[in-house]
């Protein structure tokens, strides 16, 4: 599992998947260093980001952390190795190389980042060439009283809903439990596997309470669903050749009757899980505290105490 799936500072609703307007952006992926690195990025003004900008003296740092190099299962080998001949835009065996923002530009053998430059060439910390897919479960329940009746804000006077939250390891931020997609993996397979191991520490599980967890999810996971976000994220990791991507997806418990009988237990990458009410008052891990935003407003849940702040379809 990796918890770092999907973070961004700046998505706007223009970033939504099916958009006329798709109009990419991002900021975190030209902070320096370079995470796990002391790699500083080549800096790139604010209006030389979009490549249809000619710049001539565009001069970007090439680095891909040893990691990737060292051939993990979930990487790709370098574009150069003999053998390996990737199929950018489409399905490549098990691995999807497909991007959920539509076609990408592929210069010099190299996929090229559709948001723009970022001043780093290579793949980073990332393991594909091309979009590295991710997804992040957004489950949820109605916040109720000791007499199990819904609890609304008093200033709102809509009702509270709350998500399962993680407390991330590495940086002690609150986040959706999500993590990447395995090749061959269906993006459910991929919501529900990472909400069992970060939620409910299913890897530590014996083979009988696993089954146990797997019939309660069931129910769950396989009910109607909402997908509130499909897209480019802007994240770190991010360079020229190689990004993240996220599935965000709402699994709503409206009854509480599923998730209440679930012993929710911090696992893998996470440090503590619970139930976190929400509001914009939420400081979540980048991008997180937008998807969790679209959930309030398709759910009519609170978000803010200011009515004027609340978004506009």
């Amino acid at each position: 599992s990796n918890l770092s799936a999907s973070r961004s500072s700046h998505l706007h609703p223009v970033t939504m998947f099916n958009n006329y307007n798709v109009k990419l952006h991002h900021s975190k992926a030209l902070t320096s260093p370079y995470p796990g690195s002391h790699i500083e990025r080549s800096q790139v003004p604010e209006d030389k980001v979009g490549w249809l900008t000619e710049w001539k003296d565009y001069n970007p740092v090439e680095y891909t952390a040893k990691s990737v190099l060292a051939g993990p299962s979930w990487a790709d080998p370098q574009i150069n190795d003999e053998g390996f001949s990737p199929k950018f835009n489409e399905r490549d065996g098990e691995v999807e190389r497909k991007s959920l923002n539509g076609l990408y530009v592929v210069e010099n053998g190299r996929p090229r980042n559709p948001a723009g430059r970022t001043g780093l060439t290579g793949r980073g910390l990332l393991g594909r060439w091309g979009p590295n897919h991710a997804a992040d479960p957004v489950v949820t329940r109605w916040k109720r009283d000791g007499s199990g009746n819904k609890v609304a804000h008093p200033v709102s006077g809509k009702n509270i809903l709350q998500f399962v939250a993680i407390k991330r390891r590495d940086c002690g931020e609150w986040a959706i439990p999500g993590g990447m997609v395995d090749p061959g993996e269906k993006i459910t397979a991929t919501l529900k596997r990472e909400f069992e191991e970060e939620a409910l520490n299913s890897l530590q599980k014996s083979p009988e309470e696993k089954a146990k967890l797997e019939k309660q999810l069931q129910k769950l996971f396989s009910q109607e669903h909402l997908v509130v976000y499909r897209g480019y994220v802007d994240d770190p990791r991010n360079t020229d050749n190689a990004w993240m991507e996220t599935e965000a997806v709402n699994y709503h418990d409206e009854t509480g009757e599923t998730m209440d009988n679930l012993p929710l237990e911090a696992g893998d990458d996470a440090g503590v899980v619970k139930w976190v009410d929400i509001s914009e008052k939420l400081e979540l891990y980048a991008s997180h505290s937008y998807f969790i935003k679209l959930v309030a407003e398709k759910r009519g849940a609170h978000w803010s105490e200011d009515p004027g702040s609340e978004c506009r379809e």
